[in-house]
């Protein structure tokens, strides 16, 4: 190394305990230790969650770098082994040139022409769920919105309908993200395939999906013809001559279908949360307004989803405020600058969106639900790279376009059905897994809209 180069350093952090590192404060409230780091240290911060330092970042332009800059230093697939076991070697999982190959091989699923496509669908769906529902019933709307986006995300890219009711699914994909590895089954490597452990809840909930991913590819393979769905392109796809296997096309299925899903569901979740605050009575009454005086009662074509701009704020702001994906991690290939510091090969790198967009000296009065701060003219002086509910760079989430359709579609059909108001009693929570997830589920009573 050059001499006069800086050796690597390490931004300061809490102190971390032995074996454990500072396991204990992450896993016992992870959110609050996030936003805790930044008051504490500042721009970045060092923790350990074993042996190997984490670095974790909090400034735009380190972001920036990290995702978009310099993106081939530094590699996605240690962080996502917790993803492995379920989604095998789908994109969530790969790095460098395979990534990228599979990436390309994938895109034409997610162009916009395509998407747009959908439009239709998730239109049609969502019809049929508010059709079985009546007011006055109270309902685990958290657990209709998974059942509706799983049914969406089934027809739109596998031309299969679920039906109205797909609960033993939503079901399964709740048993893998809500059991993920605690401390004792990460250190000690505990497998153990039984109904009341973690690891067998997460097995069951697999063997279910996959049982209903596998007959699907299997008939297809037996009836052959091109259905002009992402499956079909699967199975027509070949590399280096040859087609891919089951276990491969399996792999971009459940990935496709994890992140398709489970994305609307939450941050819808949250939205029909915020919007049904006290606080928030205002915003909820605005955009109420706004599908009134423009769709006047009908559900959303795609060509009217320029014409109401509030829903797409107000999806917006609740993407800042819960974003699905909160943590992003990485690990450097080599040594790196950021800063004051020069960072070493081998160090994790942790991007907190929770805490970036939440922080008050970026974000004005960071904490409250104000959709007006994305009109255009707002929206002018939010600093860049402080906002990535979808990621950043070349492996930003390849299903944004999918969701944001979703979520506009559905909130502005549902909303002109019903109004939802949170139970009496009820509490929502953070449930920070591998999404932000609503601990408690959201129970809401159905009310006529007037």
């Amino acid at each position: 190394m050059d001499a006069t180069k800086p050796k690597p350093t390490l931004p300061p952090g809490p102190k971390p305990l032995p074996v454990l590192g500072n396991n204990h404060s992450f896993v016992k409230d992870p959110l609050h230790f996030l936003q805790t780091l930044h008051q504490t240290y500042g721009p970045m911060a060092t923790i350990y969650m074993t042996d190997t330092p984490s670095v974790v970042l909090f400034e735009p332009e380190h972001i920036h770098y990290v995702l978009t800059e310099n993106p081939r230093n530094f590699t996605s697939a240690e962080f996502a082994q917790g993803l492995q076991e379920f989604t095998g070697h789908g994109l969530f999982n790969l790095d460098g040139d395979t990534h990228r190959q599979q990436r390309r091989l994938v895109q034409p699923a997610f162009h916009r022409k395509r998407v747009d496509s959908y439009a239709d669908t998730m239109r049609q769906y969502t019809l049929e769920v508010l059709d079985s529902w009546k007011a006055g019933d109270q309902l685990a709307l958290d657990q209709e919105l998974q059942q509706l986006t799983m049914r969406i995300v089934a027809k739109c890219l596998f031309n299969v309908d679920l039906g109205l009711r797909n609960s033993n699914l939503g079901q399964a994909f709740t048993d893998i993200l809500e059991n993920q590895p605690r401390l004792l089954e990460t250190i000690l490597k505990l497998r153990i395939d039984l109904p009341f452990t973690d690891y067998g809840k997460r097995q069951r909930g697999k063997r279910i999906i996959d049982k209903v991913i596998y007959q699907l590819i299997a008939q297809r393979r037996q009836e052959g013809g091109d259905e002009g769905d992402f499956l079909s392109m699967l199975l027509a796809t070949t590399e280096d001559g040859q087609g891919l296997s089951d276990t491969q096309i399996r792999d971009h299925i459940m990935t496709f279908v994890a992140a398709g899903h489970e994305t609307s569901s939450n941050t819808l979740a949250w939205t029909f949360y915020l919007l049904g605050l006290a606080q928030n009575e205002s915003k909820y009454a605005a955009l109420c307004q706004e599908l009134t005086s423009q769709l006047q009662g009908q559900a959303p074509s795609l060509t009217d989803l320029s014409r109401i701009p509030y829903t797409e704020w107000t999806i917006n702001e609740t993407l800042r405020l819960y974003p699905p994906a909160y943590l992003i991690g990485r690990r450097a290939r080599e040594e790196f600058s950021l800063g004051e510091y020069t960072l070493p090969a081998g160090t994790f790198v942790l991007i907190s969106k929770w805490a970036l967009h939440r922080r008050p000296d970026l974000w004005e009065a960071a904490d409250e639900f104000q959709p007006e701060r994305w009109r255009p003219e707002n929206a002018k002086s939010i600093v860049p790279w402080s906002y990535i509910p979808f990621g950043a760079g070349p492996r930003m989430c390849i299903g944004m376009p999918f969701a944001q359709l979703e979520m506009r579609i559905l909130l502005a059909t549902m909303l002109q059905r019903f109004k939802f108001r949170i139970a009496p009693g009820f509490k929502m929570q953070t449930d920070p897994l591998i999404t932000l997830r609503p601990k408690n589920g959201l129970h809401v009573i159905l009310e006529s809209v007037s």
